[in-house]
C-alpha cells in the first residue's frame, strides 16, 4: 500500500532551507528555522490542470476581510477592522456617504477569529482597540494611536466607564486574567479583580458606573463560566449565576441597568437569561432549540437584536424582553454576526457572509427592512464567478451517529473528493465565505464538510460526545466520511474509491493525521495537516496557558488522565501511515506550536514515509500573510491534484 513515489532506503530526505525565522514568544528548547523538507519524491503541478475559467489562486488571495466593526454612539460612524496582505488596521467609515479613513497604520495581522472589536467611549470621541499587545486610544477626529497600559507587560479588551474617562482593561497577574481600572491618560491603574482562582473576562459597567459585571472561569471546573457582579466603590462582589459544568457568556446590562441579560448552556441549548443586579428574578428570556450566538440590548430595552444558530445559518432576529416572542428580521443559508442598534432605534448594523458571498458590512433600517450595503470587498473578478451554495447531508458513523455535513457539489465532477474538518474541536462548519472550498469545487472536486461529534450547534450532548475522546470518536466520524463519499452517487457526479483526501487545520489537521495512522482500510488516498498536532502531551506542554486549559476542559490534566492523552496521540501509530502527507505550519503559532509538527516529520522519517513538510517564519496559527497564504494554496492544490486525480 505504500505510495508509488516513496524513496527507496532511510537516506532519501532533503532539505530546502529558506528564510530563518523570527525567535517565536515561546520559551523554545528546540531552534526552528523556515524551510521545506521532503522524503520520497514531492508531488509536482500537473501541466494537463488548468485552473478553471474565471479562477486563479491570486484572486482567492486577494480578498481584504472586513470585520468587527462597531458603531458610534451617535450612530454616523463604524469603526471596523480590515485584514489587508500584512495588516488587520482599524479604519472609520462615515454612515451619511464618504470615504473610509484609516486609524491605524501598523496593527499586526490577526486571526478574525481571534481578534478583539474596537470599542467607543460613550462621548463618541475616542476609539480603543489592542495593537502589539497593549491597549491604544486614538481620537475620532484623528492622531496617532496611543499606548495607555505601560504599567503593564500586556492588556487588552479595553472598556469604557460611563464617563468616557475611565477604562476597564484586562492584564494577567499571578497566572489568572484580572481586571484593572485606568484612564484615557493611562494613568496607575487601580485593580478590581485579585482572585487568582480563575480568569476575570467581559468586563461591563453599569449604566450608571457603579458596578461592573464580568465573567469568571474558575481554574477548578474549567466547564463552567460563571457572571459575577462587582460594586466599584465598595469592591465587594456576588455571583449572580454560577452552575458546575455549565458556561455563561456576554452578559450585557439593559439600558437603564434594571436587567442583566447573558447567554446560558444550561440545558441543550445556548439560551439567554435575564437576571437582576440583585440576583433576584433569574429566568430563560428563549427557548427556540436553536443556540443564541450572540444578542444587543435595543436602546428602549424593550427588545434584543439576536442571532440564532438554525443548522448553520445564523439569523438576525428580535426578541421582546417581557414576552419572549421572537420575529424575524433576516435568515437563509448565511451568517449575520455582530448587530449594533442605532441611538433611536431605528436601524441595526450587522457583518454578513455566505458560500456566495464575502463578509461586509450592512444597514438594516427596520421601519421597512432595507437593506443598504456598506462596504464593498468582493472584487468584480469573482462576482462573475458562478458559486456553489452546498447542501446539509448527513451519514451514519461507526456507531450509528448520524454525523451532519455541509456538501458541495460540482458542476462538472472531476471523481475526487476532499473531506475536510473544521478546527476547534468546539466549532461548527456554517453558511458561511469559504474561497477554498468554492476554488476546489469549481475544479471539480466534490468537498465534504462534516460536523464531526463534539462540533458545536447540535446540543450539549452532541457537543460533549469527544470529551475524553480525543482522535477516537471524531476520527471514526472522518473515516465514515470517507466510506459515504467513496459510495456517493448523484446525477453525473460519483467519487472513485481510490481519490478521497483529507485535508484540515488546527484540529482539523490532528484529524487528518489521525485519519491517516488510524485506517486499516486506507480509505484517504493522502492528508493535509495544516497547523495540526499529533502529541498531545508534548504540544499541552509547550503552547500557551489559555490553550492549555482549553485542552484540559476536554481531558483533564496530563498528570491525572495520562491515558487519555496517549489514547489522543497518533504520534504512537505512526507506522500504519501508508499514505502520503503535507505539512504545513507557522513558526509564531503559540496555539499548535510549531515543534508538534517537528515531531510528527521526525516520527514520519523515522519510519521512511512519504510527506512534504513547509513552515513559514512569520505566521501564527492560521496562514494570515498573503504571501504565505499563496505559497500554501500552491502546494495544497499541487498535491491534491498529484495524489487524487488519475494521471
Amino acid at each position: 500500500m505504500e505510495s508509488r513515489h516513496q524513496c527507496n532506503g532511510k537516506s532519501a530526505g532533503i532539505i530546502v532551507q529558506e528564510n530563518v525565522s523570527k525567535e517565536s514568544q515561546m520559551d523554545k528548547p528546540i531552534k526552528l528555522t523556515e524551510k521545506y523538507e521532503r522524503n520520497g519524491w514531492p508531488s509536482i503541478k500537473r501541466p494537463d490542470l488548468k485552473p478553471p475559467a474565471g479562477w486563479n489562486l491570486s484572486l482567492l488571495t486577494s480578498l481584504e476581510r472586513i470585520r468587527s466593526h462597531a458603531l458610534a454612539p451617535d450612530g454616523e460612524a463604524i469603526a471596523y477592522i480590515k485584514d489587508g496582505e500584512s495588516l488587520s488596521d482599524v479604519y472609520l467609515l462615515p454612515l451619511n456617504g464618504g470615504w473610509p479613513a484609516r486609524i491605524t497604520t501598523d496593527r499586526t495581522l490577526a486571526p478574525y477569529w481571534d481578534d478583539e472589536i474596537p470599542v467607543w467611549s460613550p462621548d463618541g470621541k475616542w476609539i480603543a482597540f489592542s495593537m502589539h499587545g497593549h491597549v491604544h486610544l486614538v481620537p475620532r477626529e484623528g492622531g496617532l494611536p496611543k499606548k495607555i497600559t505601560d504599567f503593564a507587560i500586556a492588556a487588552s479588551s479595553p472598556r469604557f466607564m460611563p464617563d468616557s474617562c475611565g477604562l476597564i482593561v484586562t492584564v494577567e497577574r499571578d497566572e489568572a486574567d484580572q481586571l484593572l481600572l485606568t484612564d484615557i491618560a493611562g494613568c496607575w491603574p487601580r485593580a478590581l479583580t485579585t482572585d487568582a482562582t480563575g480568569d476575570h473576562w467581559e468586563a461591563r459597567p453599569s449604566p450608571d458606573g457603579k458596578s461592573i459585571v464580568y465573567l469568571l472561569r474558575r481554574f477548578d471546573d474549567l466547564n463552567r463560566l460563571d457572571v459575577v457582579l462587582l460594586e466599584v466603590e465598595t469592591g465587594k462582589s456576588r455571583t449572580l449565576y454560577g452552575k458546575p459544568s455549565t458556561r455563561a457568556l456576554s452578559p450585557k446590562w439593559s439600558p437603564d441597568g434594571q436587567w442583566i441579560a447573558f447567554i446560558a448552556q444550561e440545558a441543550e441549548r445556548d439560551e439567554i437569561y435575564l437576571v437582576r443586579p440583585n440576583g433576584e428574578g433569574l429566568h430563560p428570556l428563549t427557548n427556540t432549540g436553536h443556540d443564541v450566538t450572540q444578542f444587543e440590548w435595543a436602546p428602549n430595552g424593550k427588545q434584543l437584536a439576536v442571532i440564532f444558530n438554525r443548522s448553520g445559518a445564523f439569523d438576525l432576529s428580535l426578541v421582546e424582553t417581557e414576552s419572549g416572542a421572537v420575529a424575524d428580521l433576516r435568515s437563509g443559508a448565511g451568517i449575520h454576526s455582530n448587530p449594533n442598534w442605532s441611538p433611536d432605534g431605528l436601524f441595526i448594523t450587522y457583518e454578513y457572509e455566505s458560500p456566495l458571498l464575502p463578509p461586509d458590512l450592512y444597514r438594516l433600517d427596520l421601519p421597512g427592512k432595507q437593506v443598504t450595503q456598506l462596504t464593498f470587498s468582493n472584487p468584480p473578478a469573482m462576482q462573475k464567478n458562478k458559486m456553489v451554495m452546498p447542501e446539509i447531508v448527513s451519514y451514519k458513523s461507526h456507531d450509528g451517529l448520524e454525523i451532519p455535513a455541509f456538501l458541495y457539489l460540482p458542476e462538472k465532477s472531476n471523481g475526487a473528493a476532499i473531506l475536510y474538518p473544521h478546527g476547534g474541536p468546539k466549532d461548527q462548519y456554517v453558511f458561511s465565505w469559504d474561497d477554498l472550498a468554492q476554488y476546489f469545487t469549481a475544479k471539480g472536486y466534490t468537498y465534504l464538510a462534516p460536523n464531526y461529534r463534539g462540533s458545536t450547534g447540535y446540543g450539549k450532548q452532541f457537543e460533549r460526545l469527544n470529551y475524553e475522546n480525543w482522535g477516537i470518536g471524531d476520527t471514526q466520524d472522518c473515516l465514515y466520511g470517507a466510506r459515504f463519499l467513496q459510495s456517493f452517487k448523484q446525477g453525473f457526479t460519483s467519487i472513485r474509491r481510490e481519490s478521497v483526501g483529507i485535508a484540515g487545520g488546527s484540529y482539523g489537521g490532528y484529524l487528518a493525521i489521525c485519519a491517516l495512522a488510524r485506517d486499516p482500510e486506507y480509505r484517504f488516498a493522502c492528508g493535509i495537516s495544516k497547523y495540526g498536532d499529533s502529541n498531545l502531551v508534548s504540544s499541552w506542554a509547550q503552547c500557551e496557558k489559555r490553550l492549555r486549559y482549553y485542552t484540559e476542559i476536554f481531558l483533564g490534566h496530563p498528570a491525572v488522565n495520562t491515558d487519555f492523552y496517549l489514547k489522543g496521540s497518533p504520534i504512537t501509530e505512526v507506522k500504519n501511515v501508508q499514505k502520503p502527507m503535507l505539512i504545513l505550519h507557522g513558526l509564531l503559532d503559540t496555539i499548535v506550536p510549531p515543534e508538534a509538527s517537528e515531531e510528527w516529520v521526525e516520527a514520519l522519517k523515522r519510519h521512511d514515509k512519504v510527506f512534504e513538510y513547509k513552515t513559514y517564519a512569520d505566521e501564527p496559527h492560521g496562514f494570515l500573510h498573503r504571501k504565505n497564504l499563496l505559497d500554501a494554496y500552491e502546494r495544497m492544490e499541487r498535491f491534491l491534484d498529484w495524489y487524487l486525480l488519475p494521471r
